[in-house]
This record gives C-alpha cells, structure tokens and sequence, in this order.
C-alpha cells in the first residue's frame, strides 16, 4: 500500500514534506510505451523496466546522498563536455492513479565516468569540484508528463552499484526523493570501452547495493546501443 505524505528524515531538505514514489513502470503497458517511444527505441531492446504490471507498484523513496545541491539549472543538457557513453534520461511522472502529472520540476544529478560529482570537494583522488555543476539539471514536465534529460552514461561510486538521483518536486514545499538503476548486462557492456574502461568494472553488483540492501526498484528501460547512444526510461507515480 503506497504511503502518504511523512518526514523521511535525511532524505528531506529542512522544512520541506516528501511525498511518496509509487510505480516504475507504471500502469500496465501502454504507460512504459508511452514513455519509451518519446525518446526513441534500438538495440538494447528494452532492457528492465517493470515488464507490463498492471497497476501502480511501489517506489521506494531513497537518500538523496550527500551530493545534492539546490541549483537554478533549468536545462536539458547536463554534460558540460564530460566524456562518457551519451544517455538520454526520460522520467515520466503519473499520479497515483497513473495520470501524467505537467509542470512538475524534475531534478536529476550523478557523477561522471570517473565517479566524481560536481559541486564539492573531497571527490574521488581529493578533487574538489565546488562552484561545478556539470550533470545536475532541472526539467520540468510536460503534458505528457515526461522530463528528459541528456547526459552519460554514470560511472560507479565505490560501494555503490551503478545509479542517478532524483527529486520530484510535487508542490513548492513537497517533493519526493530517489535513484533509479541500470541492467547488469548493459553497465557491465558500457564499462568495458572508453572512457569506463580505465576504471574497470564496477565493485558493487545491482543485489548488493547498500542503500537498496538488494531490494532495487524495477530498473531502468534501456534502449539504444553505443553507436546511436542509449535511452533510459523511468515511469514513476507520485501520491
């Protein structure tokens, strides 16, 4: 049964409320097409997602981790020149009775190929990246519901399995807070070119990740290959 409104602790900035995340996936087929076919379709031939549930399921809210900044980047483009396989992120936001949702603002944040993040110091090798914000931006939904952004492919952060945050931001003082994941197959594909490869593979697989404790929420739709780039596509319903 999906949760009301409630103070999730460190995942809710001072003084604001968080609503529940239900559904990836959404209500039944049709939504997850939807979704998918705005942004494009190709070799990874879907991979994840919620395989055509046909009703709202849970989404767990999550941290918002310790690299969140409450920037005024309203733009689709979030790359600022990183190197990286290009991904398109496509969240489409749906009431809890699987409507779309328009003129929700969307924010979306991960680290680069080298697992670093923008805005603060002490990143991976003692960079510091305050003042940065390269893969931080802010969408806002349209009447469809959808917020896409283009961005990489994320690296992995040590202990954690591949991942990008989000907040949907429901009401000027609501908003929901989580992370959406990536198939094994396909990270483990994208890992092994450049500029991942220097890295290796990740440390942590998906059924390990401390913050899901092995529980992940159904993972991202993936489409596309490293010639055209790949799309990921997530159907999340807010209550």
């Amino acid at each position: 049964m999906p949760l009301t409104r409630r103070d999730f602790g460190r995942n809710v900035l001072a003084g604001v409320a968080a609503t529940t995340l239900v559904g990836a996936g959404g209500c039944g087929d049709e939504a997850t097409a939807g979704a998918g076919g705005s942004a494009g379709s190709g070799g990874a031939g879907g991979t994840g997602g919620a395989g055509g549930s046909n009703a709202c399921t849970l989404y767990p809210e999550q941290a918002a981790g310790p690299f969140y900044l409450d920037l005024d980047q309203l733009r689709s483009d979030i790359t600022e020149g990183k190197s990286g396989a290009p991904l398109r992120v496509v969240v489409r936001v749906q009431s809890e009775a699987c409507a779309p949702l328009k003129d929700l603002a969307v924010d979306l944040w991960h680290c680069d190929a080298e697992g670093v993040y923008s805005g603060f110091p002490g990143q991976l090798g003692d960079i510091d990246t305050t003042g940065q914000t390269f893969l931080r931006g802010t969408q806002v939904t349209d009447a469809d519901g959808i917020a896409q952004f283009d961005s990489i492919y994320p690296g992995w952060y040590p202990g954690r399995t591949t991942h990008i945050h989000f907040k949907v931001h429901t009401s000027s003082t609501t908003e929901a807070t989580s992370q959406l994941y990536f198939p094994e197959g396909v990270t483990t594909e994208i890992y092994a070119v450049a500029p991942y490869d220097a890295r290796g593979q990740k440390d942590t697989p998906n059924d390990l990740d401390g913050v899901t404790g092995g529980a992940l929420p159904p993972l991202a739709m993936m489409s596309g290959d490293a010639n055209s780039g790949y799309v990921a596509t997530i159907v999340v319903n807010v209550a």
